[in-house]
């Protein structure tokens, strides 16, 4: 099983696909990143040999893109940066509202959890 970046890479998919699951990895940086290492992207994840993987991994390391724990570790940073100055956006982190100015009468959901019904509240 080929292990990249602390995460075990489903064995039955195509390794252009199966960098994705690695957190902060896209389609587009996967493709870059075995452009760079010289990997086949059509290789499924069970037929690469450990000198690929190894190459993987140096240019990912190479690149100097922030995954998994790091970038994980940066956003919640960020985040907390935001509630502590008390900015309109940390704000909305703080009362577990959509930050990016989406409406909130009627969606939202996702945000907000599931509905709290009010009495006697029609509209």
């Amino acid at each position: 099983m080929a292990r990249i970046a602390g995460v075990d890479l489903p064995r039955e998919k195509r390794i252009e696909i199966a960098l994705t699951y690695i957190y902060g990895i896209g389609r587009v940086t996967a493709g870059k990143l075995l452009d760079e290492s010289g990997v086949n992207p059509d290789i499924r994840v069970k037929d690469l040999t450990d000198d690929d993987v190894k190459k993987i991994s140096e240019a990912l390391e190479k690149s100097g893109i922030s995954v998994e724990g790091d970038l994980r570790r940066e956003v919640s940073l960020d985040i907390k940066r935001l509630t502590e100055i008390g900015c309109y956006r940390g704000i909305r982190h703080r009362k577990g509202l959509p930050v990016r100015g989406q409406r909130t009468k009627n969606n939202a959901r996702t945000r907000k959890g599931p509905r709290k019904t009010i009495a006697n509240k029609k509209k």
